[in-house]
């Protein structure tokens, strides 16, 4: 990791890092090897990710994002190295922190941090400040670091995962409008209280006009996924957003794509890396069957496990139903299953009283969103009181032993082993999604930056998706790499069915 610099800067609770000590970076490792290692690695998924590469070819010369200031808040991934890296040949100037604390790949940190002609001993790449492994309060500290723009102030762009870096912004404004500081202790959750401790943090040593320039500053920001849109739609509904937002997730070449086929790919890959369990004839249950689940339904399949879903929307479950699934109610089958995935994008969905009565070593994990999927802070109550215990297998893989049930061996204590501790399994325990699925996602990701940057200020305060016509060129880009030849339409066949001869060819309320 960098070496901290001297400042006045208090450390932030008890990470022992300064929230303003103007580090360069923070990452793991900045050897040599781990440098190459990544650089050869991002050097690999670049020739997979086709839709960035053809990117940096039509726009490298004129640099569309030139005074763009982008802060990115998304898993520091090899994948996400070639974003970064393609946002920087556009134009742009980039800070960056991971927004998970168990998804960063700290090869691709590294060589991210040194940059495509810099060293390890002479970095000159993006700072990066994420590392695998990070707390809390770590994680939360280096967002800060990425909003912080030395001889600028702020960033004028914002390209999000989850919408954390957009809640800080937000609630710190809001607070300093207010004139109050809530106290740590009200927030409802250990993260929550941590979200108040940074903001108290910062009033004690910026003042209350820290936030609102900030904020004042964006222009926009460009969301990754379900959560953060979800997020984004709530404040456009209650008045409170403050600069306009696109909305990545829901592009056809994203929410297809990654959510749907990168998660077929990258499950049973967690899965198995974290437990190396055979899979096939094992009783599956994946909780949501929305993209996100149909992935994961398609990977289980792929190693004949045998797989069931639950569902609250009547239409995906019958959805479900017409692919030969069953659709069940986890209350009636959490005895009999030995995996359980999480896909739904909300809370409280595996309670600690489901896991109670989970069959032994019935695997858990989420493929979600955030950590609450699985109720966390309900196991961490009971191991606090003794009725369960806590084992490291290896890193983001538990043993949770319970002591006072009676389903276990010899009548004993079952056991039950929760992956990535509840947060994102595919990233946590594998490598996430494959280049070429993260090339459609990141590709839209950069056109949004592309269209936020030119002309924010024609969307107002809105939420919006991609044009069609972007979506297709995104879909267009990545034809080449499996060799696929289009179809022309003639001018007659286009005027038949009411579409321009060069597209788009759907309307935008079409269902693929």
């Amino acid at each position: 990791m960098s070496a901290p610099l001297k400042t006045d800067s208090k450390p932030f609770l008890d990470t022992g890092l300064a929230l303003f000590g103007g580090l360069t970076h923070r990452v793991a490792d900045m050897s040599e090897k781990t440098v190459a290692f990544g650089r050869k690695e991002l050097d690999l998924a670049l020739y997979e990710m086709p839709g960035l590469a053809a990117l940096r070819e039509e726009y490298g010369d004129s640099k569309p994002l030139a005074g763009a200031r982008i802060m990115g808040s998304l898993h520091m991934t090899i994948q996400t190295g070639v974003l970064i890296e393609t946002l920087v040949a556009l134009g742009a100037e980039v800070r960056w922190v991971s927004c998970n604390i168990f998804s960063t790949q700290d090869h691709a940190a590294a060589a991210v941090v040194a940059g495509p002609n810099g060293t390890a001993a002479a970095p000159s790449g993006v700072p990066v400040y994420a590392w695998k492994g990070e707390t809390l309060a770590e994680y939360w500290w280096c967002t800060l670091q990425a909003l912080e723009w030395p001889g600028h102030g702020h960033c004028n762009l914002i390209l999000d995962d989850g919408g954390d870096a957009t809640l800080l912004v937000h609630l710190g404004a809001e607070l300093e409008e207010q004139g109050v500081m809530p106290e740590v202790s009200m927030g409802d959750s250990e993260e929550a209280r941590i979200v108040f401790a940074i903001l108290k943090h910062v009033r004690e040593e910026k003042g209350d006009d820290y936030w609102r320039p900030m904020a004042k500053a964006i222009r926009g920001v460009s969301e990754e996924t379900t959560t953060g849109v979800h997020r984004l739609y709530e404040r456009l509904e209650k008045g409170t957003l403050r600069f306009p937002a696109i909305n990545v997730n829901d592009s056809v070449t994203k929410s297809k794509f990654d959510n749907l086929y990168g998660c077929r790919h990258s499950l049973v890959d967690a899965i198995m890396r974290a437990t190396d369990v055979l899979l096939s004839g094992k009783r599956a249950l994946v909780l949501g069957y929305g993209d996100v689940g149909k992935g994961s339904v398609q990977s289980l399949q792929g190693q004949a496990a045998k797989v069931s879903i639950t569902e609250i929307d009547p239409i995906c479950a019958l959805q479900a139903s017409m692919m030969g699934i069953d659709v069940v109610v986890l209350e009636d089958v959490v005895e009999k299953m030995d995996v359980f995935v999480t896909a739904t994008g909300n809370f409280n969905i595996i309670t600690a009283d489901h896991m109670k009565r989970m069959k032994h070593n019935a695997i858990v994990c989420n493929i979600g969103h955030f950590d609450n999927e699985i109720d966390m802070a309900g196991l961490e109550a009971m191991r606090a009181t003794g009725e369960v215990e806590k084992i490291e297998i290896k890193p983001q893989v538990h043993e949770w032993r319970f002591t006072r049930t009676t389903h276990g061996p010899n009548g004993g204590g079952h056991s039950i082993l929760i992956l990535a501790e509840g947060r994102l399994v595919n990233l946590g325990c594998a490598t996430g999604h494959p280049s070429l699925v993260m090339s459609a996602s990141f590709t839209n990701q950069t056109l949004a930056q592309m269209e936020l940057h030119a002309k924010a200020e024609s969307y107002g305060i809105s939420v919006t998706t991609l044009p069609k016509h972007l979506d297709e060129k995104v879909a267009r880009l990545h034809l080449g790499k499996f060799d696929a030849k289009l179809t022309e339409l003639s001018d007659k066949q286009a005027a038949y069915i009411g579409v321009p001869v060069a597209g788009p060819y759907k309307a935008d309320h079409y269902r693929y």
